[in-house]
Formats: C-alpha cells, sequence, structure tokens
C-alpha cells in the first residue's frame, strides 16, 4: 500500500498516543429524559480526538454508520486544531500552526495531520458491517481518498457520491461547483450491509393491473436480449405464438429472446406474457411488482434530495434564524444516507456535529419507520449546548410552526449530555492527586488491557464486594479501587489469599487489577488467574489480547 507523505506527519503518532483517556460525564440539566441502561443517544461537548478514545471502551466495533462533516479547509474558514495533548513537542507544533487560513501554504499538510488520528479511531469504532459516509468538496477530496485508502484500505472505497447542492453554480468563476461530495468507505466491504433505495410513488404507479391478473399489478418488459458483443445464443432464436391470434413473433435481428423455449412456454400458460392492450402486439414480459426486490438500486448522483438551502430554512424554521449556524447540511440529505447505510437497530455517530442535524434525522426516520436507532454526535465548539443539543431538544419536543406533521407535534426520544472528565493518567494516579471513578477506570483498563471484550454500551460498575465489574463467557473481571490514595496504598487494597480462592472457586480465567498482591503470578496462574498490577502496567495490553 502506497504510504502518504506530508509535512508533519511525523507529529501524527506521538499525537494519537499521546492523547489521554477522558471519561464522559454526564450533565443531567442539559440532557433530556436521559436513560439508565447506559444506551442511550449522546451529545458529547468537547474534542473529537478526546471523545473518540472515550467512547471505544463501550463502542468499539459497534457503531454501525458513520457520518462526518470536517472542515472542507477552504481557506476561508480559519479552524484550529484544539487538540491539548500531553506531548511538549505536539503542544509546541499546534501552537506555532493554528489558525489554519488561506494565506497558510501549509493547510494541506495541517488538515491531513487533524484527520489522521481521527479516522483511526473512527475505524475502531466501526462495526465489520459498517459503513463510513465523509462529506467534502474539491478543496481536499484528492487528499482525503488518499488518506482513506490508507486507513481503512483502497479494497474497501464503496462509491463517491455526488450531491448536488446549489440550483445553480457560484457566478464568481467560469466554471462553478454546484455540488459536494461523500465519499463511502466500508470497515469490511465483504461484510458490509447497505440497503436499496425505496421506490418512490410514481415508480409504484408505473405498475397496474388491466387484465386482474392473480399475481397483482405489473409493467411491460422486453422479452428481448441485447446480443452485442458476442452474446448471441442460437437456442434462443425461436418463435413465440400468440395463443389468442396465432400470430408467430420471431426476436428481432438485434438479439435473442431472454429465456429459453421451455420458460417461455411455461409464461405464456401463466398468462405472464402480455401482447399489448389490442391483443396483438409483439410479446412483452409482464413484470409483476410482487417479483422485484423491495427497492431500487442508488445512483452515485443525488439529485433527489433537498439543496443546501434548506438547511438554513431548517434553521430559520427551529431557532427562527436561518444564520444560527453557517452552511448546516438539510436533514432530507442525512435521512437519505441513514436509510442507505443504517438499519433500524443501529448505532450512528457523528464527530463534526456543527448544528446536529444528524441526530435530526435519526429522530425523524425512527418516527417515520418505528426504528430504534441511536445517534452520538460530538462538537468541540462552545456552541454545543445552544445549538447542537438545542436542536435536538426542540426537535423531540415539536416546532410548532413546522408543515411535517411528525416534526410539528414532535419526534420523541432521549439524550445524554456529556462533557470530557479530567484525564486518567498513571503519575497522577501515583501520586494521588488525581484519581478517577470506579467506572471511568474500569472502563479504561477493560479496552487498554483487553481492547477486543465488549461491553455493548453498559457502564462498568462493582456487582459484588470483590470488585467484580465484567462477567463474560469466557473471563471475569474484578477491579480492586477505591478512589482514596490512603485506601490504595493499605494492605486492604492487596490480593490476598482469601480472595483468590473465592474467586479460583468460581472456576472460570479471571482479570484482576489493582494495586498489588501478597502471592505472586506463579500461584495465581495455576489458579487461572491474571494479575495487573494499577498504576504501573495500565498501559501494557494482555498479551494475546491485540
Amino acid at each position: 500500500m502506497p504510504t502518504l507523505e506530508f509535512k508533519g506527519k511525523q507529529f501524527i503518532y506521538a499525537h494519537h498516543l499521546s492523547v489521554p483517556y477522558r471519561p464522559l460525564v454526564p450533565d443531567a440539566e442539559k440532557s433530556v429524559s436521559p436513560q439508565n441502561d447506559g444506551d442511550d443517544n449522546l451529545i458529547i461537548h468537547g474534542d473529537n480526538l478526546h471523545a473518540l478514545k472515550a467512547l471505544l471502551p463501550r463502542y468499539a466495533g459497534r457503531v454501525k454508520c458513520i457520518y462526518i462533516d470536517p472542515p472542507y479547509n477552504t481557506g476561508n474558514e480559519g479552524w484550529r486544531y484544539n487538540d491539548k495533548v500531553n506531548s511538549p513537542l505536539m503542544q509546541e507544533w499546534l501552537k506555532a500552526n493554528s489558525p489554519v487560513d488561506g494565506e497558510d501554504l501549509e493547510r494541506h499538510d495541517k488538515w491531513l495531520c487533524m484527520m489522521w488520528p481521527r479516522l483511526l479511531l473512527l475505524r475502531e469504532l466501526l462495526s465489520d458491517d459498517g459503513v463510513i459516509f465523509v462529506s467534502i468538496d474539491n478543496n481536499e477530496q484528492h487528499h482525503l481518498r488518499m488518506l482513506m485508502d490508507e486507513v481503512f484500505g483502497s479494497d474497501q472505497f464503496i462509491v463517491e457520491i455526488i450531491w448536488r447542492k446549489r440550483s445553480t453554480p457560484p457566478n464568481d468563476k467560469v466554471i462553478g461547483a454546484d455540488h459536494d461530495i461523500v465519499l463511502v468507505y466500508g470497515r469490511d466491504t465483504n461484510s458490509v450491509a447497505l440497503n436499496l433505495r425505496s421506490r418512490s410513488e410514481q415508480q409504484i404507479l408505473r405498475y397496474q393491473n388491466p387484465d386482474n391478473h392473480p399475481k397483482g399489478p405489473w409493467v411491460a418488459g422486453d422479452l428481448m436480449a441485447n446480443v452485442k458483443g458476442g452474446r448471441f445464443v442460437a437456442s434462443l432464436t425461436f418463435s413465440i405464438t400468440n395463443p389468442v391470434t396465432g400470430q408467430v413473433h420471431y426476436p428481432g435481428q438485434s438479439g435473442n429472446w431472454r429465456f429459453s423455449e421451455e420458460t417461455i412456454q411455461q409464461l405464456l400458460e401463466n398468462d405472464e406474457i402480455w401482447f399489448g392492450a389490442n391483443g396483438k402486439g409483439r410479446p412483452k414480459l409482464k413484470r409483476f411488482l410482487s417479483d422485484v426486490k423491495e427497492g431500487v438500486t442508488y445512483p452515485s448522483i443525488w439529485d433527489f434530495v433537498p439543496m443546501n438551502t434548506v438547511g438554513s430554512q431548517e434553521m430559520q424554521l427551529i431557532f427562527g434564524d436561518g444564520t444560527a449556524f453557517e452552511s448546516p447540511k438539510p436533514e432530507g440529505l442525512l435521512r437519505e444516507i441513514l436509510r442507505l447505510g443504517a438499519s433500524p437497530n443501529a448505532i450512528i455517530l457523528d464527530s463534526f456535529a456543527g448544528s446536529g442535524t444528524t441526530a435530526h434525522a435519526v429522530l425523524a426516520l425512527n418516527k417515520e419507520d418505528g426504528g430504534n436507532r441511536k445517534f452520538i454526535l460530538v462538537e468541540c465548539e462552545n456552541y454545543a449546548d445552544t445549538i447542537t443539543a438545542e436542536r435536538v431538544r426542540r426537535v423531540i419536543k415539536g416546532v410548532p410552526g413546522a408543515k411535517d406533521k411528525d416534526l410539528q407535534e414532535g419526534l420523541a426520544g432521549s439524550f445524554t449530555y456529556c462533557t470530557l472528565g479530567d484525564p486518567i493518567e498513571s503519575e497522577e494516579m501515583l501520586t494521588g492527586e488525581s484519581l478517577p471513578a470506579f467506572s471511568a477506570l474500569a472502563a479504561y483498563l477493560l479496552h487498554t488491557a483487553a481492547p477486543r471484550v465488549a461491553v455493548n454500551g453498559k457502564e462498568l460498575t462493582r456487582l459484588n464486594d470483590d470488585g467484580l465489574f465484567l462477567e463474560t463467557s469466557e473471563q471475569d473481571f474484578y477491579l480492586l479501587y477505591q478512589p482514596d490514595i490512603d485506601w490504595l496504598r493499605s494492605a486492604e487494597a492487596m490480593l490476598s489469599e482469601g480472595l483468590v480462592s473465592r474467586i479460583g472457586a468460581i472456576g472460570k480465567p479471571a482479570i484482576i487489577f489493582g494495586p498489588g498482591k501478597f502471592m505472586g503470578q506463579r500461584e495465581l496462574t495455576a489458579r487461572n488467574i491474571t494479575f495487573v498490577q494499577l498504576p504501573y502496567e495500565m498501559h501494557r495490553p494482555l498479551a494475546g489480547t491485540r
């Protein structure tokens, strides 16, 4: 696979690895009827690099559909790096290279440096049958395509969608772009499950039943097969006799029949060949609506969804101000993307959430078809509460002036609003300066030491007095921990013979995280127990887990 070369790439790996784990902290006052099952819709205020790492313990490999609308890097946005990483080298570089604007000759390199680690994390969150959609324009489309090829694999490319976003091109150039691009990649194209496009009412009305056929509505289709390119089949050239008039028909000079003589005879007997309204026309095949697939193939040019002016109109409707957010994507575009890429019970992630269009589309589609899709939004800017989350609050409650009845009455739903907590860092745990809550540390340790173990969205809590926090069919996980530095340094916190006997008696392999132990690993191994010491080994994955 070719390797991308761009300035600043040497910082990317330091950038990714030096970002600490910061747990999600729910804010009840900004949430809407949050569920208590640990798998609610989420709106996260914070840098998306930190937020994506925070999501990994609960959502790695579970997200079915990702849509992101990153900065297009047109030179007019003045976007900034806002990743507060620990690496002094990275901090110095970020400080010297923000903001990014049109005068910056290295803005393309910096954009790639920003996108790379985020795409790596998004790939980890995506399920094997998942799909990612990325909106972009011509400024970075070619760079993004190369970057996606390297992160996801060129063989995971599915399609480039052309979205017509304007009715007329801008007149400031000889050739004005009236479209945007949506790149589509899969996590594993052998497993990706995409949905067909629903037939329109007009398409369905083409099917009629003028002869009251018992199979229902049908449309006349060609019985001829094109023989260009050497596809002529002599056995498919024969006569078809009209059973009513006796008239004989042969295929034309440019083709042969689509089916064998035996199949044609069966179709005639079943009254599935049409000879015209007067019964004297050339034979046609009756294509029954009941026989065709549920939907139709999506085209790669999308001129059937709303244009970008509709996005501003929606902001006017919801907020009373069409300029409340610059260039919001229309809800209809996102709803169509979800129809294509998300099943009714899918988890959908948008880590550049902006005005919250993705959540709006998820709730609208659930209302439309009774689905139970879940959304996760991440927004780093200060409007995460006042615009992103507020839009979702309003569409849940209802928008009085909306023409759409569902939106007027309210789309229903709930979400938990979160911020990012203090980072979990070994050095500060050693001094007791920063001690995370039990659930936050358990989630971090589980993903760090055993990243392939899924928790299915559940918050990890203490299940018994021995520190059990997760049971799987293969092994159990324990954490000996209290957020109290004196307790962590006491004999009570150590793995004791009594605890080992209780856990060993269960007979299932166990992993125990704790500050220390009173016996050697050889003895623990004999009882099918693996001990991981805190905080010294928090950064070391267990052998065989990656």
